[in-house]
């Protein structure tokens, strides 16, 4: 039971903290905020925001946020995170989830650490959900005269937000807040717009007022708008205020522009004056207006406000009608600030300490502090703590709120000395014990300062007695040990006992209890007395073991009996707000134990009631001094007896005369006063007391007092300078209001306020103070006391100001001339009697020693004068003058500096400093000045022939100036110059003379008559005239000409002209490569050899119109009629006109025959569309349109076709009538020659013929349709010998058409052989069937025979006659054309038809021949077939540069002579020409290869081209030649000279300037390797050369080493490279052999995979460029070297060679005539599985024919000069073992291979080298290569090198083979030149094949197809002096140069190259 868990709660230990606390200076601080967050934070939920909250301290504190009630602030997640740094985020949130708790919240930062914890100021966090709104404008309705105010309605929920930035009204004009309040229009600081003096034409205007929300930045518009209503007055009206309100109140903070509005109207316009109330009183004072109050109307502005300007406002509007007004309270509220001093503090403990609140701001409603964070409940700026314990330790903070925010600060307690609280180290158990033996209980107990121990029983005390003894005794240590004995232990002593360590700086107690077993007792209680509305905690004392259970009795019955009684196990009674009358009684403990054994014991609780008093005042009204005065205190509640008593302000008050304190009844008491003063002020307490207790209560009483003097002011007289203080202090209440004001005259009266903007007057709480006082300060000053009881104080004192002498002027300079009188004056003020002395250079003056001088003084009333006379003043009387005057109070002084002045010398010492053509800079050494400055210099001048009185110019020079210039000079003039001093007195002589020649200068006049004329689109002629011929100002050299496009703010391109000795001609100059139609401005400036002179005026002019750049847009054709089609176009835009559009041109002609230009007509036409007239009936015609302008045709547009309608036809072309027998004739004729739209039918007529001649014929002839196909009719049924008439129509669509002529003839018995058909041409395609007609009539049936070209017909396979006697001819050929005829014949007769067979085939190849070549382009000669008898449609130009694509360009049929322009600078080009007709495209030309002009740079001297340092070298690139194609960019590397590997310095040099390589060793030897790049190619220059010393010395040379390293003697002849490259090609050819002959013995002996294949085909075509063709069905060309790559490995490249092969590329496997390599597929994607597919042959294709099309891709090739690695299986480990050989070049060049597929000449074939196929399942391995690609369709390989290969693979060798290429090594070497150097050395890496380096690329080749059409505009200047163009024009004259040789030797260009390397 007693283990129960509500016992263990009673016994609780309250045990301090067990810490040892240590001194002050133990290190730790509390915490201390260093970002403390702001009072309110606003914001969007579009935006969100951070609250910063951090705080520093040791330890380092924790950041907590909370809210207001202290309670924890959480995540909540989206909407708020509390972030490990402390601060406070408030993301971005859905206005959906907006959430009260959260988003409008005032929260708090706490930071705490083990010193204690702060709070920061209230967080007022409020989020704002973006919500749409709308400002809104009322009409307001305004009396003509008045002030109109238009206010911007804002809704109430963004009104804290927004705010008006401007007005803007209808015609747009803005208004925006200003400082003028002059105008019309005024913004005010609230937002409202204030427009004065309204009339009825402010009724028309509307306004909008703009606002701005400050959270999201948004503006917006109000959405009305709002307008002024103007009403007319009708008679006199009083002034009246819109609203009833007649009281206002407004905040505004600090600083800020506030505006208090006064909005009455009334009519007449009424006048408003402000008043603002003394505070606390009723009394006001005007407003005084000032730069920083204003009145605009009944508007008071107030531009940063101030607190003082806080207060209760009234405005006053009067008319003559009468007044009204209203009152605005005002408070100006200042920011919140707080301090605590002292900031740290430590106190020992018993000590007093204090803490003072220091705040400021306003208003200031409440003072709190914090204790750790807990309130302490004091509200008194003041905290004392009259004794500091440990618990006192912690952080304070002072609290000062109002109800907008709130401000803290801290202070941090610490305790003094080391202390330690009471901590018990040893303690006793619980005990259960028989009775009789002692009892020992022990407690030990330690601290600083030593604790006591005390021993309590069930809460009573104990005591020593002669069974019980306490002891105690402290350790060595400093323990404290303490022993309760209890000898003969009964059942009584039972209970819980308990020791208590305590000090001064705190306690810790322990309790047990100790059971003896026994019968229950229970120890008598004490009556317990406690207080009405207290709790009631009692525990019965109960002894003996065990015990069953305790119950508490009231009356008999167990308690509880009511909710306030609450009953514990353990014996605990509580009893909650006990009352008398409930609770007052005597309760019974009983105890009982299992036997049923009990004890009883009783408590009487007695219950006290505290007096209570009634609330008493002393009225509402304000008590008046002096009035009588009564309250009494009544106590309504407590218990007798009470005694009373009446304090004031703490005081306990007496009964005096004065106060009077009586006592009424038993429980009242009255205060009297019988006459209230000021004394009497203050707070009245009345405290009750009795046997429970002390109660008060307290009130104040304010009596008002009228101001009464504390300091009256007296007269005062002050030192002058000194600063004044004059004390005015009175009290009253309220406080009273002190001012000053001075009297205006010398005179009490007409006091006036001291001036607003004097510094030196202030007035603070009612001392004048003055600083620096002065005479003007001197007068009657009145000081004034009011607080509106009654009518003030007031007090008139005089401040007299005791001045010493003074002088107004300390200094002043007098002059005076030479040998002339003069009087100095000085005029002393002060206090009489003032006595004046005079001194010279501070030397006494006197009189008496020099005659010259006389002193008089005259008494003045303020003062004194006196004067010192000098008769004549000499040189030395210039002196300084010191008057001195002296009376009681002190003396001072006043300086003359008296000047005798003369005239000044004549300067000296004159010298040129500059000179120029036109001006002279001349300094000299100023003269006395005879003591009065000099004014002004003059320098004179003149012509060195002129005189000084005749020809003499003058240039005035200010007199402090010793620098001047001539500026009017006239250049390579002689002139003298002289100077002259002025001053007042007079002029100096003049100096000596000075002789100059000025220099001559550029000429200062622009080139006359200047004038620019067009001469074509893209040139502009300038001409002009020197300038005038005094304008040269020297000899002309040339000119300057500028242009530039007019629109362009560049600056002026400016070209050089050569000066033109004869006099007046005019020069000229033609600016070329300008835009078309483009205006461009001129200047012109001439030059001499000083500089150039002024420009010209700018002269504009157009260049002349080119032809529009793009064709009419959306060009449509609409058919009309049959002869009739509108074209409608739109017009190009007017930027790609080039020039003033002049019409258009229609080109129209028909389809048929749209090749030949002969078949076009043109029509022009100004408008947008025309109507084409009189084109042929129903046909296709073809149309283009084109614009033009002066410079000619614009681009056509695409061709529309349009076809013409269907028309009634023309008459068939010929008619026959043949007899066929006596009753029947055929009739057969042609079709119509423009059948006008398709024939449906022809119509044949036929009627007898008249009888007799004269008589009418048959008026209806028959008719019998025939359709269309059908060319013949038979008639029959005729009669015999009767004469027919027969003619025929054809029919269209449209109609029947005219009839053919009429035929007559008559059947007849006779019938002779006749063809019905006609003579005719017929034209056939090549290859298809032809039938030639010959339709037979007769009778006997004739005999047919058919002649060919004259021969008789003799039948055969492609020829026969059918039976209708036709001849049929089978595929044409152009061998079949000619002359074809049908002979028939019989007995009556014979008849022959005669046809022409004309065979339309692909034309002949054209023939070709170039006639010139630039460096940039090729011209060439077309001409047809002289066979060829279809008409050409054009040419089609093939051409390709030597390692690029084929291109082609289409020209006219017309063309007889063609340019290909854009080429590449010195590059080989094929080129062959194909011919197309209306059948298709003939053969091709001959191939024409050439070269454009232009070579690879050429290598400069050494010495021109290296500069050599210490630590570098300057390369001067423009030593290089670019061999007239522009150089492109420069790759430097050097090595020292014994290293085997190359450092890179730059591989894209640009071309031009120096380039600097830096990082050198001094005196060392180096090489340079650079390699020159230009379109046709590149240079490489090896250079030797050593850098100097560190001194910049040079070292010796080296010696050779030739002897060293060949131990045999090499002849001086032999080149050593030659000779190594001669024995490498023995080696390389040897192998080879070696390699071929094992190849072939494998061909039948070795492995089916491995041998070589019979197949391989020669291609002996025509073609000079023919090359080998191998075809290879199962295996590669790598199969015959008996190697197959392992799958999926990169083989490694040739150590030390360039590894240039032709083959790195892998291709597909279909091409067909036009293929080209495709470098952008996979480079190791898969071959085709069916390799015998790809090289199928295509039908009727013959092997070695020029027709032949190579379908296969895989094929391999090998290229000149190409290193190959011959690789076994072995070396496959070890790729340093591989054999290496060359390749030699082509035995013709490169024009010994024709390669049937257009493709570059270097391109590898699509089998690799390492590729293999092997039947349908074979695995592709893909070759060694790198994948690195420069573009999608670069060339992977150096082929730009030529024959040679790259020189630096390991800088990136590769280059695009489809399209033009800056690098390319296209100019091939002469012939000649020595051999190819070998490759250069490699780094020896083995591991560079899985380096990411071997796959860069030169960052200059990957830009130089975008440097191929650059213009290089800077010259270069060569050894020779050449530029560029020069170099390229010098090119292009060289008719008979080596280019032409090259030529005639067969292009025998591919053996040999220069081997550019130079040592120095």
């Amino acid at each position: 039971m007693w283990r129960s868990p509500l016992l263990a709660a009673s016994l609780l230990l309250l045990v301090a903290a067990p810490t040892a606390f240590g001194a002050a200076d133990d290190g730790s601080m509390g915490p201390v905020f260093m970002r403390e967050p702001p009072n309110r934070v606003d914001f969007s939920n579009t935006t969100g925001a951070q609250v910063e909250c951090s705080a520093r301290g040791s330890p380092a504190p924790e950041i907590i946020w909370v809210r207001a009630d202290g309670t924890a602030v959480g995540d909540v997640p989206g909407l708020r995170q509390v972030m490990p740094n402390g601060n406070l985020v408030f993301p971005p949130f859905r206005a959906e989830d907006y959430r009260q708790e959260v988003h409008a919240q005032v929260y708090v930062c706490l930071a705490r650490n083990s010193v204690g914890s702060i709070h920061s100021r209230d967080v007022h966090v409020r989020a704002v959900v973006n919500q749409f709104y709308e400002a809104e404008i009322m009409t307001e309705y305004v009396i003509r005269g008045n002030a109109g105010l238009l206010k911007c309605s804002i809704p109430s929920f963004v009104a804290d937000f927004v705010q008006v930035e401007s007005w803007v009204d209808d015609s747009g004009k803005i208004f925006v807040p200003s400082e003028h309040y002059d105008g019309k229009y005024l913004v005010l600081p609230s937002g409202e717009l204030h427009i004065r003096d309204v009339g009825p034409e402010d009724g028309y205007k509307s306004y909008q007022c703009r606002t701005k929300h400050r959270l999201t930045g948004e503006t917006r518009l109000s959405a009305t708008k709002g307008r002024l209503v103007i009403t007319e007055p009708v008679g006199s009206v009083l002034p009246k205020f819109p609203t009833l309100d007649r009281s206002r109140t407004f905040d505004t903070k600090l600083n800020q522009s506030l505006t208090i509005l006064c909005p009455a109207q009334a009519f007449p316009v009424p006048s408003y004056r402000w008043y603002k109330f003394i505070e606390g009183t009723t009394r006001k004072l005007a407003v005084p207006l000032d730069d920083r109050v204003k009145q605009v109307s009944g508007t008071l502005i107030i531009k940063e406000a101030k607190v003082e300007d806080s207060g209760k406002y009234l405005c006053v509007v009067n008319n003559s009608v009468g007044g009204e007004s209203v009152e605005t309270v005002l408070t100006v509220t200042a920011p919140l600030s707080a301090t605590v001093e002292p900031e740290t503090q430590t106190v020992d403990f018993g000590r007093p300490a204090v803490f003072t609140c220091n705040f400021e701001g306003n208003p200031v409603k409440t003072i709190g502090w914090l204790k750790d964070g807990k309130n302490l409940n004091h509200e008194d700026a003041t905290l004392r703590i009259d004794s500091v314990k440990k618990e006192d330790k912690g952080m304070y903070q002072c609290f000062v709120r109002n109800d907008q925010e709130s401000a803290q600060a801290c202070a941090e307690l610490k305790l003094g000395g080391r202390f330690e609280p009471p901590q018990l180290r040893q303690t006793f158990a619980e005990e259960t014990l028989q009775p009789g033996p002692s009892v020992f209980l022990k407690c030990v107990a330690s601290g600083n300062p030593t604790p006591e121990i005390t021993w309590e029983l069930d809460g009573k005390k104990l005591t020593n007695n002669d069974r019980l003894q306490v002891g105690q005794y402290v350790t060595v240590n400093g323990d404290v040990v303490s022993h309760l004995n209890v000898s003969s232990i009964i059942t009584n002593d039972g209970g819980l006992y308990k020791c208590i360590a305590s000090s001064k700086v705190g306690f810790t107690e322990h309790a047990a209890r100790v059971n003896v077993y026994g019968l229950p007792f229970i120890r008598p209680m004490e009556k317990k007395a406690i207080v009405a509305g207290e709790n009631l905690f009692v525990t019965c004392p109960v002894a003996g073991y065990p015990i069953e259970n305790i119950v508490w009795e009231r009356d008999g019955r167990v308690l509880p009996i009511n909710r306030k009684q609450k009953v514990f196990p353990n014996g605990t009674l509580i009893i909650e707000n006990v009352e008398r009358q409930s609770d007052q009684a005597t309760y019974t403990c009983v105890a009982r134990n299992s036997q049923g054994y009990s004890a009883r014991g009783t408590l009487e609780v007695q219950v006290m009631v505290l007096p209570q008093i009634m609330p008493f005042s002393f009225g509402e009204e304000t008590i008046n001094a002096g009035d009588f005065l009564s309250t009494q205190c009544s106590i309504i509640k407590g218990d007798s007896p009470i005694s009373i008593a009446w304090f004031f302000n703490n005081t306990e008050i007496q009964s005096t005369d004065q106060i009077t304190v009586s006592k009424i009844g038993k429980r009242g008491s009255a205060l009297t006063i019988e006459a209230v003063h000021a004394a009497h002020m203050g707070e009245y307490t009345c405290v009750a007391k009795n046997a429970a207790g002390a109660t008060n209560f307290t009130t104040y009483l304010h009596i008002n007092v009228p101001p009464r003097w504390i300091l009256e002011p007296t007269d005062k007289a002050f030192a002058q300078g000194s600063n004044a203080k004059v004390e005015c202090k009175a009290d009253g209440f309220p406080k009273p209001q002190v001012t000053w004001k001075k009297a205006a005259g010398v005179v009490p009266g007409d006091y006036k306020d001291f001036k607003a903007n004097d510094p030196n007057v202030k007035v603070e709480e009612g001392t004048l103070s003055i600083t620096n006082i002065q005479k003007a300060n001197e007068g009657y000053y009145l000081c004034e006391a009011t607080n509106g009881i009654g009518s003030g104080l007031s007090a008139v004192m005089l401040i007299s100001v005791q001045a010493p002498p003074s002088f107004e002027i300390k200094l002043r300079n007098q002059t005076s001339r030479r040998r002339e009188p003069t009087v100095l004056q000085c005029e002393a003020k002060g206090e009489k009697p003032i006595g004046i002395l005079w001194n010279m250079n501070n030397k006494r003056l006197d009189p008496k020693s020099d005659s010259r001088y006389t002193i008089r003084e005259e008494i003045l009333p303020n003062g004194v004068l006196s004067d010192l006379s000098i008769k004549r003043t000499e040189r030395s009387d210039s002196a300084l003058f010191t008057c001195v005057a002296t009376n009681a109070f002190g003396s001072d002084d006043s300086s003359i500096n008296l000047i005798v002045q003369e005239v000044p010398e004549a300067p000296y010492d004159l010298k040129v400093l500059d000179k120029s053509g036109r001006s002279v800079q001349l300094s000299w050494e100023p003269p006395y000045d005879g003591n009065s400055p000099i004014k002004k210099y003059s320098l004179e001048y003149k012509i060195s022939k002129g005189t000084w009185e005749s020809d003499i110019d003058r240039v005035m020079v200010p007199g402090e100036s010793t620098v001047a210039g001539i500026f009017n000079l006239r250049p390579a003039t002689t002139y003298s110059i002289r100077i002259v001093g002025e001053n007042e007195i007079g002029q100096s002589e003049p100096s000596d003379t000075v002789t100059i020649i000025t220099a001559e200068e550029a000429p200062s006049g622009p080139p006359t008559d200047v004038k620019v004329e067009p001469v074509d689109q893209k040139t502009l002629k300038i001409s002009w005239k020197p300038p005038d011929r005094d304008e040269w100002n020297g000899e002309i050299l040339g000119y300057y000409v500028g242009y530039k496009l007019s629109s362009s703010d560049k600056p002026y391109l400016f070209e050089t002209v050569e000066f033109s000795k004869e006099e007046g001609k005019e020069h000229h100059l033609q600016i070329a490569e300008l835009k078309t139609y483009t205006q461009y401005s001129v200047v012109v400036q001439a030059f001499n050899k000083v500089g150039a002179g002024p420009m010209s005026e700018e002269t504009r002019q157009y260049t002349a119109e080119g032809i529009p750049e793009q064709p009419p847009q959306d060009t449509t054709c609409t058919t009309l009629t049959s002869q009739t089609i509108r074209v409608s176009w739109v017009s190009p835009s007017l930027s790609s006109a080039n020039g003033i559009l002049k019409g258009y041109k229609v080109i129209y002609g028909p389809s048929d025959t749209w090749y030949d230009e002969n078949t076009k007509d043109t029509k022009i036409t100004s408008s947008s569309e025309t109507i084409l007239h009189g084109l042929q009936k129903y046909t296709n015609y073809s149309m283009m349109v084109l614009a033009f302008t002066s410079g000619g045709d614009g681009v056509k547009s695409v061709p529309i076709h349009c076809q013409t309608e269907q028309d009634a036809p023309e008459p068939p072309s010929a008619l026959k009538a043949l007899v066929m027998s006596d009753s029947s004739i055929l009739v057969s004729w042609k079709p119509p020659e423009q059948p006008n739209g398709i024939v449906t039918q022809y119509t044949v007529y036929y009627r007898e013929e008249a009888p007799v001649e004269g008589e009418a014929k048959d008026a209806t002839p028959k008719s019998q349709k025939v359709p269309p196909f059908q060319m013949s009719y038979e008639a029959s049924g005729l009669k015999k010998k009767t004469g027919y008439e027969f003619w025929v129509t054809a029919s269209t669509n449209i109609g029947e058409g005219q009839q053919s002529k009429s035929v007559i003839l008559a059947p007849s018995t006779r019938v002779p052989a006749k063809v019905a058909s006609f003579d005719d041409t017929f034209t056939a395609t090549y290859k298809e069937d032809v039938k030639l007609p010959c339709l037979a009539v007769g009778m006997p049936a004739p005999d047919m025979q058919w002649k060919v070209k004259g021969t008789i017909f003799q039948q055969n396979d492609r020829m026969r006659q059918l039976p209708e006697g036709s001849l049929l001819i089978k595929e044409v050929t152009r061998g079949d054309a000619g002359e074809y005829s049908c002979y028939v014949e019989n007995s009556f007769g014979h008849d022959i038809v005669t046809h022409q067979l004309v065979v339309h085939a692909p034309p002949h190849s054209p023939q070709v021949l170039l006639t010139s070549t630039t460096t940039s382009s090729i011209t060439m000669k077309l001409k047809p077939h002289a066979t060829d008898t279809a008409p050409l449609h054009g040419y089609t130009i093939h051409y390709k540069p030597e390692f690029g694509e084929w291109e082609t360009v289409q020209v006219g049929s017309q063309t007889t002579k063609y340019t290909l322009e854009n080429l590449w600078c010195g590059t080989r080009y094929q080129i062959y020409v194909t011919a197309y007709n209306g059948i298709g495209t003939g053969e091709r030309s001959d191939y024409l290869n050439t070269r454009t002009k232009g070579s690879k740079p050429v290598i400069p001297e050494a010495t021109q081209f290296i500069e050599v340092s210490t630590n570098s070298i300057t390369l001067h690139l423009s030593a290089w030649l670019d061999g007239g194609c522009p150089m492109l960019y420069f790759v430097v590397e050097h090595k020292k000279k014994h290293q085997q590997e190359w450092t890179q310095v730059s591989n894209n040099v640009k071309p031009g300037g120096n380039f600097v390589v830096l990082d050198l060793d001094p005196a060392n030897w180096y090489h340079l390797r650079v390699t020159a790049h230009n379109n046709a190619g590149f240079a490489v220059a090896e250079f030797e050369f050593a850098t100097l010393t560190i001194t910049g010395a040079t070292i010796a040379p080296q010696p050779e080493l030739r002897g060293k390293l060949f131990p045999f003697k090499i002849p001086e002849w032999l080149d050593l490279e030659v000779f190594v490259a001669l024995a490498a090609t023995v080696v390389v050819i040897f192998v080879g052999i070696i390699v071929i002959c094992v190849a072939v013995s494998r061909r039948s002996r070795g492995p089916e995979n491995l041998r070589l294949r019979d197949d391989v085909v020669y291609n002996q075509g025509a073609g000079p460029n023919s090359t080998m063709r191998k075809q290879h069905p199962q295996g590669g060309f790598t199969d015959e070297l008996g190697y197959i790559a392992p799958p999926n490995r990169k083989l490694p490249p040739v150590p030390g060679s360039n590894y240039n092969t032709c083959d790195r590329i892998k291709r597909g496997t279909m091409r067909n005539s036009n293929a080209t390599w495709d470098p952008r597929r996979h480079m190791y994607e898969e071959l085709s599985m069916n390799p015998h597919q790809a090289r199928r042959m295509m039908p009727g294709q013959q092997p070695g024919s020029d027709e032949n099309v190579h379908q296969r891709g895989m094929e391999d090739e090998i290229c000149p000069y190409a290193t190959f690695h011959l690789l076994g299986f072995r070396e496959e480990m070890d790729p340093n073992k591989a054999m290496n050989f060359q390749t030699f070049p082509h035995q013709n060049g490169h024009g010994g291979h024709a390669h049937s597929r257009n493709s570059s000449q270097s391109m590898p074939r699509a089998n690799g080298r390492y590729s293999r196929v092997n039947g349908p399942n074979s695995a592709f391995s893909p070759e060694y290569d790198d994948p690195a690609n420069c573009e999608p369709e670069e060339d992977q390989y150096g082929s730009q090198y030529g024959p040679y290969g790259a020189p630096y693979d390991h800088y990136g060798s590769r280059n695009s083979v489809s399209r033009r290429s800056v690098g390319s090594a296209r100019n091939l070497p002469m012939n000649g030149s020595p051999e190819p150097p070998p490759p250069p050395p490699r780094n020896h890496d083995n591991s560079f094949n899985e380096s990411k380096d071997s796959n860069e690329i030169s960052e200059a080749e990957c830009d130089r197809d975008q440097l191929v059409n650059r213009s290089y505009g800077v010259k270069g200047n060569s050894r020779e002096g050449m530029s560029t163009e020069e170099m390229r024009k010098l090119i292009e004259r060289n008719e008979a140069g080596g280019f032409q040789q090259q030529q005639h030797n067969g292009g025998n260009l591919g053996l040999s190259t220069t081997y550019d390397t130079v040592a120095v």
